[in-house]
Parts: structure tokens; sequence; C-alpha cells
């Protein structure tokens, strides 16, 4: 028998139906709320509030449990890559090896950009943020492209066609979007190359010499890819989902999760912990002073790339990239203050009791970010890593967003507390 809630407001009871989760969660249903009695919830920033009910991923903050589609994301981390899991968040479940196959031909064959969109990129200034050209360019992508401004949710084999369109261009738009902002001829991809590789040629190659493809630098990167893959409703998926509840294409819908992603608040968080790196070793530091002044909360020093709003114990995504990011500094052999910087501040962080207590432990975005500056892509290509690496995600919320029999537009309320009814004062009475 499912429990009620009761709520008593004016002298009403009021009963709400509860709602419980596949792997227990709960919640109090209030859909029905307004239309009873009047009220709404009130839940600013939506810290309790579910928008939706999904079967895509899965996190337990508490325990530092992280799934996709109920898959331990450590397990995927050792066994999968990048492209096999952004089939399993799509579809839903592993692909077999005709159904990778075809999704793997489909990438490679929609890799290439629609010939007249150099004229776009052309069009941004030398200098411009990546992130501001990779979503207008996703978004301008869509209308040089008949089949994409076409199509219509219920068609499944065309939807595959705009999904790999989407996955696959994401990648050659970012690297163009790196390449424009720095005044740098465009490359283009290579069908002989698998999908993070071809990423790094057309990022780094020059049009007189490829760039050299390491195999445990494509590691590293695919792996920030997968881990970055989805992370349940946060605020650029929830944006996606957002635009996708209008009937908004699919593309239109990923760049406006780039537009969310684009936040320090969000997908800048490893690029903050480069800023911040790079500021203790101007001042001199070693790190040492800098965490001495973490613990004073008058000296306005935060430590970035520890803790996580979401995980109050251990990010498991950070266990899994920590022991990648040892193995390419080791690899790679990189002489760099900065990362002698960050793995004084890890150590300090995993030892020290101030931090453990508070459990500031370092998280993805923290090592992400290491890795990321010993590949030598530039900071401001950050979080335009992480947009290549949510995609499969978004799309597998636009989906899931599209399929829902009862699907409405979304339309938050809000309780409004500005002026009651304010008469107009004409201009020549205005004090």
């Amino acid at each position: 028998m499912s429990k009620e809630a009761k709520l008593e407001l004016d002298g009403k009871v009021y009963t709400l139906p509860t709602v419980e989760g596949s792997e227990g969660e709960k919640a109090v249903d209030v859909s029905s709320l307004r239309a009873t009695s009047g009220y709404i919830t009130l839940d600013d920033g939506y810290g309790n509030t579910g928008s939706c009910s999904s079967k895509i991923t899965f996190i337990d903050g508490d325990l530092g449990i992280l799934r996709y589609r109920g898959i331990g994301i450590e397990e995927l981390a050792e066994k999968s890559n990048f492209i096999e899991t952004a089939y399993l968040l799509i579809y839903g479940s592993l692909p077999n090896a005709d159904q990778l196959r075809t999704f793997s031909d489909a990438l490679m064959e929609f890799q290439f950009l629609h010939e007249d969109m150099k004229y776009h990129f052309e069009g941004f200034p030398t200098g411009a943020h990546p992130m501001a050209i990779l979503s207008a360019m996703i978004n301008a992508a869509s209308c040089f492209d008949e089949k994409i401004m076409r199509w219509q949710w219920g068609k499944t084999k065309e939807f595959d066609i705009v999904v790999a369109k989407l996955i696959s261009q994401v990648r050659t738009i970012a690297a163009y979007s790196y390449r424009k902002s720095h005044g740098l001829p465009l490359i283009y991809p290579k069908k002989s190359y698998k999908y993070t590789a071809n990423f790094l040629h057309m990022l780094f190659s020059s049009p007189y010499e490829d760039y050299e493809i390491k195999p445990e630098v494509v590691k590293a990167l695919d792996l920030i890819f997968l881990l970055h893959a989805d992370h349940e409703q946060n605020c650029s998926t929830s944006t996606v989902r957002m635009v996708a509840s209008s009937q908004a294409n699919l593309f239109a819908s990923a760049s406006a999760g780039v537009c969310a992603l684009w936040g320090p608040l969000h997908g800048g968080a490893n690029q903050a912990v480069i800023e911040m790196l790079e500021q203790i070793h101007k001042e001199g530091d070693d790190g040492s002073r800098f965490i001495a002044a973490a613990k004073d909360k008058n000296s306005g020093k935060k430590l970035m790339g520890f803790g996580h709003r979401v995980y109050k114990n251990y990010d498991p995504r950070a266990k899994i990239i920590k022991k990648s990011c040892d193995q390419v500094l080791e690899k790679l052999k990189i002489n760099d203050p900065l990362l002698d910087i960050a793995k004084h501040l890890e150590e300090a962080a995993l030892k020290d009791s101030y931090f453990v207590e508070r459990k500031l432990y370092p998280n993805v975005d923290f090592y992400s970010g290491i890795i990321m500056r010993a590949l030598e892509i530039p900071v401001e290509m950050f979080p335009v890593i992480f947009a290549i690496g949510r995609m499969p995600g978004w799309i597998a919320n636009y989906k899931e967003i599209m399929e829902e029999p009862k699907s409405r537009i979304y339309r938050p309320r809000q309780v409004y507390v500005g002026r009651t009814l304010n008469p107009y004062v004409p201009l020549a009475e205005r004090k």
C-alpha cells in the first residue's frame, strides 16, 4: 500500500500521494496542490524539487554512488569507452557488436560540417570564447541540414541520424572553435582516426604536420568524456529538458545546454582550479600559505576543485580520474610548477584533519583540470571538453522527455513579492 502525505492549510487537510524510485528515493507528489488548495511549493534553486522521473542516471551523494543505466561508473571507466557509454545512455542498454559498429560508422560518416559553415566561423572575432562559438555553431548547424530542421519526434531512424550528427559534429565544431579563437586555419577530420583521437588531431595538427597521437593521451581524454557523460538533473541538463519541453529540435536544446554549462559555477569549475594554481604560483607560494589561508574564513581564499554539492563523501569520479592523472603525469614526464602545487594541495586535503573532517576531498574537476593542462589543452577549452562529454546525457534526457506520453511544456511558478497595483505616473509629474 502506497504512503500518503497530509498537508493542513487554512483548516483543511490535503492528501498528497508519494512516489518511490527504484533505488528507494522518496518524493511527495505536489503536482495537484495548486489546483486543490491554491498554494504552490517554494524551493529556491530547486534543491528539494524533483522536476521529472528518469531512468538514465542514479546518484547517491551520501554513499558516493554514480551509475549510468544501473552500471557503476567504476566498471564503465575500467571496461568501456566514451562511444559505447554514449550509446548506453541514449538507447538504454549496452550495444551488441553490430549496433556499436553501426553507431561508430554513423559518427564517422557525419563528422564533416557543411562547407558554408566556414563563413560563419570567419564572422567571429579572433579571441572569441570557444563556448560562445560552440553554442552558436551547434544551433547554426541545424540550419544547414534540412533533415534536422524538418525532423519530428517519432521517426526512429531519422532520430538515430540526428543523434550521430550531433555527437560527431560537436567535436568538429569544438575543434574549429578553438582554432578560430586563436586565428589558426581549420583542420578537417580524418576517417582513419577514432572519435577522441580525431578531436585531438583537429585541435592540434597544422596544415603541414599532423599532431602525434599518443595512446595515453587519447585514453585520458576519453576517460574525461566518459566521466562527464551525464550527472542527473544538473543546471545544463535541466536546461536541455526545459528547452526540449517546448518541442524545440535537438540541436537547439543542446545549444542551450552549452550556454548553461558555460557558467563558472558549472562547467567552468576545472578552469577555476587552474586559475587558482596560477595565482598561487604567481605569489611565490608552493601551496602551503594558500592552504593555511583556506582554513581562515576571513581570508577570502577558497580551495577550488575540492568538495562537491552532491557528494557528501568522496566523488566516485575523482577516485577513477586520480589514477589516470597519476599515469598521464608519469608517462608524459611533464615538469610544470603548477602541477607540483596541485600535488601539494591534494596531499594536504587528503591528510589534513581540517579538510578530512569537512570532507573537502579533491573532486573530478580538480583532476580533470590537471590532466587537461598536462595535455596542453588551453584553459578556455576546458568547458568545451565538458560539453563534448556531456552531449550523450543531454541527448538521453531530450529523448526521455520526448518519449513521455504526458509530457507538457515546463512552466515553473513563482511567489510574487513586488509592488501591488501601481498607477502610471505621467512624465511631467515624476520627481
